[in-house]
């Protein structure tokens, strides 16, 4: 329970931030986005293939112009999976994300890979379009790893692969529902997931993981 308040504390240190995001106060994670019938009907899909998935690679989401990404073409890397939002206490983790992203394949270029999924279930705060959400990325923090198109994570319309990557590595307690912006899973070059971190986890924080998970998976 103190877990939980000191992660709302960190998300609203001010009072006003609730309104100021276009957050109402009486019912502050309100999702006022959602899919498209046409990604719903593809992502219902998915759902029937999550039924017999095996890997992360099973897998096809909507990259931001609404296009299948087989993740198969990913196979053989290890993959940070991290659900964002543009305007989070937690957004400036985006710097430490590119850092973490441009150090690693520096030594492992061909074999670590970064996916954000930006999402508006967490208090509102992911509020534009794909094409805004890419334009903030790269203007305020440079990223050059793919930021995916706009998802839902839990609930009704959740994106396929993030009820598959719950169910692979459920959180503290056994609770599987991503609980704010910028939890991260880690996926290993054979195709499952490895381990799953809280928002409150800095990027740098996870660089260690990665590289014993990059070293583990060597000549596989």
């Amino acid at each position: 329970m103190q877990a939980s308040r000191t992660l709302f504390q960190t998300v609203f240190k001010d009072p006003s931030q609730r309104t100021a995001h276009g957050v109402s106060k009486s019912r502050p994670f309100l999702n006022t986005w959602a899919p498209s019938p046409s990604v719903q009907q593809y992502q219902a899909a998915q759902r029937r293939t999550m039924a017999s998935a095996t890997s992360f690679y099973d897998f096809k989401p909507l990259d931001k112009k609404g296009q299948p990404t087989p993740l198969e073409d990913y196979k053989g890397k290890v993959v940070l999976i991290v659900n964002t939002a543009s305007k989070c206490g937690f957004t400036p983790q985006y710097e430490g994300l590119e850092k973490l992203y441009k150090g690693i394949k520096e030594k492992h270029s061909d074999e670590f890979q970064i996916l954000g999924f930006p999402c508006n279930q967490f208090g509102g705060q992911e509020p534009g379009t794909d094409e805004e959400v890419q334009s903030f990325c790269q203007i305020n923090y440079g990223v050059t790893f793919p930021i995916m198109g706009k998802t839902d994570v839990n609930g009704d319309n959740a994106n396929p692969l993030f009820e598959w990557l719950k169910e692979s590595k459920p959180g503290l307690l056994g609770m599987k529902r991503v609980k704010w912006n910028f939890e991260k899973f880690l996926v290993g070059k054979d195709g499952t997931v490895k381990q799953r971190w809280a928002s409150t986890t800095k990027p740098e924080a996870l660089e260690k993981a990665i590289l014993e998970e990059l070293a583990a998976g060597e000549g596989k």
